[in-house]
């Protein structure tokens, strides 16, 4: 492989970095929502609903995203013989992810929604709402307001943590990072792909920034 221009190389690593925004909106979309599921379940009053998914999120938190990765990807075959194909490694990305971030989000929703004040509840049987609408109407946006900062620096981390998808061959930014540099022997590829984490997690900041402004009203 001969040698590569600096607007080559940023073309190739650009193409990678649409990959992991790929990841990161996908596991945002879907983690963000699972994860209030799950910490409704995890403060359920059955024991059975309430100590399953007391399992699920140890098990997440207490295992590396990596090794969870490789499970839900060779899963597949090695407990059904299932054979999927080269398409999978990207899906398999996105459902490892989404389930592992899901566990972590339900535990700061938890920690959330068992900060607010028991009378706000009874406020709002007193004025006639539902369970439903109590949550919905009154505690979530205020537990949002609580947890943002939380959730923004898991977001932050979202951003880093998509690189892991090297471990099944998906070519984000990162692995095309070091394919670069082991072929054209430099260091230049990971501080281009350093400079584009860093754009990218910056402008997470500033935007998380502006929606806890705007949530302002809340206090």
């Amino acid at each position: 492989m001969g040698k590569i221009t600096l607007a080559q190389m940023l073309g190739q690593l650009a193409g990678g970095m649409a990959t992991s925004v790929q990841i990161f909106g996908v596991t945002l979309i879907f983690s963000l929502p699972l994860g209030l599921l799950v910490a409704v379940g995890r403060m359920s009053k059955n024991p059975v609903v309430r100590n399953l998914v007391k399992l699920y999120i140890s098990i997440m938190r207490g295992t590396p995203l990596m090794l969870q990765l490789m499970v839900v990807y060779f899963g597949p075959y090695y407990i059904f013989g299932l054979r999927m194909g080269s398409g999978y490694r990207l899906w398999a990305t996105f459902i490892g992810f989404v389930i592992n971030y899901a566990a972590y989000f339900a535990e700061i929703y938890r920690s959330g929604i068992q900060s607010m004040p028991q009378g706000q509840y009874e406020a709002a049987r007193i004025l006639g709402y539902g369970r439903g609408q109590t949550f919905f109407l009154i505690i979530l946006p205020q537990v949002i307001k609580r947890i943002l900062p939380s959730v923004t620096n898991e977001i932050i981390t979202l951003v880093k943590d998509t690189s892991l998808a090297f471990t099944l061959s998906v070519m984000e930014m990162f692995s095309i990072a070091k394919a670069i540099a082991a072929a054209q022997t430099t260091m230049m590829p990971f501080i281009a792909a350093g400079l584009f984490y860093y754009i990218f997690n910056l402008l997470v900041a500033v935007f998380m920034e502006w929606v806890e402004k705007k949530l302002d009203y809340y206090r």
